[in-house]
């Protein structure tokens, strides 16, 4: 998997030796020779991933890296600092300053190609959810509901034969706030499948069981996807924990394990997993937006016609009647006017209540606009929409609408027009126009009542 990557360093000979070992993977490298070019260039040219050097002239990599997270533009970018410090606290300053994840050079090739992979897995999910997002409802930098959902405590679930190591780590995550659950044998972990888990921290070094294979089957199961997971892994063992990583291991951290470096890699995880769950609901309001009237929760006219149009043509193949149900509130306007539009809304919101409490399961209520509504009946002849209407009509008429902003109830009722669906060459403008001409013929009538349309 391919990732265009920008290498922020200000000696050149650092640049090119990453530019090297990155373009053996075919990845295109966009090269930056400070900070301040390095925030011109992610901003201008978007890349997936970003390489920075901590020690630059100008403005350090800790800083360059605070400044692209701070900038909506920049501050889904995942950024790996490079530095040639190898304290601990070193790296946690990293990630602290916003950076994804860490190399200390000299870089070797297992140590750039892992993080490398697991980023670029990461980036495509995020990306391809941003995008879909975008086309949806307006894209915009996480509000402050969502930017405190991704500080929240993670719940972390440590497997890990050796107690004391399985004990210590979850002091360490337990003492920052985070719920922890342990396991010392792998032989159960049914209760993952069930949710509420954010990161299972999996140790690879001394244990009787295959790590490799449980993260494989994570990956494999739907409900254990967005679990991230963290390899615990011995320094050498390097080609297991590359295996670990192709098979969707969300990070690696080696042993023995330092705390603060585990507290910063798992509130890393936990962030990156609620930032792709917050762009999964965005994606998913989104698309009820296109389809639903957000005043009623109605379908809107959008999914109306849409719907209407196939359950039209299952009609024609399988022969099964279908109708149609117009309605409109009679003298809408007069409550507009004297009460106004708030407590039109309410009576809109009180109608649409009860043309679903008077519908079956399988009918589909909209509304299509203003104070229309319209109910698509499948498998429904003519004589049976004329009595479904009549009961919703009662359902209106019988029982006046008590408002929050009105002192007495308010007498409401609705006329009805009824048409069926008539042979194969039938449109859904015929249908829907006999059904509006039947509305018209009872708004003309007197209003409250029903009228049936013949073909």
């Amino acid at each position: 998997m391919s990732s265009r990557i920008l290498v922020a360093d200000d000696i050149e000979a650092n640049r090119r030796l990453l530019q090297a070992k990155l373009e053996v993977g075919y990845n295109v490298v966009i090269l930056a020779e400070n900070g301040h070019r390095a925030l011109e260039l992610a901003r201008r040219e978007q890349p997936d991933i970003i390489l920075l050097d901590v020690m630059m002239p100008g403005i350090d990599g800790y800083e360059t890296c605070r400044r692209l997270k701070s900038d909506p533009r920049t501050a889904h970018i995942p950024v790996v600092m490079v530095t040639a410090l190898s304290d601990v606290e070193d790296r946690v300053r990293g990630l602290e300053s916003g950076a994804e994840d860490f190399l200390t050079k000299p870089v070797s090739d297992f140590a750039l190609n892992s993080r490398i992979t697991a980023l670029s897995r990461y980036n495509t999910v995020a990306s391809e959810l941003r995008q879909r997002q975008a086309s949806g409802v307006a894209a915009g930098a996480l509000d402050e509901q969502e930017t405190s959902e991704l500080g929240r405590p993670a719940r972390v679930f440590i497997v890990d034969e050796d107690p004391r190591t399985s004990r210590r780590s979850a002091v360490i995550l337990r003492a920052a706030g985070h719920k922890v659950t342990t396991l010392l044998e792998a032989g159960d972990m049914g209760e993952l499948s069930g949710g509420g888990v954010d990161i299972l921290l999996l140790s690879m070094s001394g244990q009787s069981f295959d790590a490799l294979k449980i993260c494989a089957h994570f990956r494999m199961r739907e409900t254990m996807r967005a679990i991230s997971i963290i390899l615990a892994v011995d320094p050498k063992d390097q080609k297991n924990a590359a295996k670990g990583l192709e098979l969707g291991a969300s990070d690696i951290i080696t042993l023995p394990i330092e705390p603060q470096e585990l507290l910063a890699r798992v509130r890393t995880q936990a962030r990156r997993t609620r930032y792709i769950e917050i762009m999964r609901q965005r994606v998913d309001r989104g698309l009820e937006l296109s389809v639903i009237d957000q005043l009623t929760g109605l379908y809107n006219r959008r999914y109306m016609m849409n719907q209407l149009s196939q359950w039209m043509q299952r009609a024609f193949v399988g022969g099964q009647p279908l109708s149609v149900v117009a309605l409109d509130i009679d003298h809408f306007k007069a409550v507009n006017d004297r009460w106004g539009h708030g407590v039109g809304d309410d009576v809109l919101r009180e109608m649409a209540h009860r043309l679903q409490a008077n519908v079956r399961p399988m009918d589909i209520v909209c509304r299509p606009g203003g104070e229309e509504f319209l109910v698509i009946m499948p498998e429904t002849p003519g004589d049976l929409a004329c009595a479904a209407a009549e009961r919703i009509r009662l359902a209106v008429a019988d029982e006046a609408f008590q408002l929050p902003e009105l002192e007495n109830p308010l007498d409401i009722t609705l006329s009805a027009g009824v048409a069926k669906l008539d042979g194969a060459q039938d449109t859904p403008a015929d249908l829907m126009g006999r059904a509006d001409k039947a509305l018209y013929d009872a708004k003309s009538g007197g209003r409250n009542r029903v009228v049936s349309l013949a073909a």
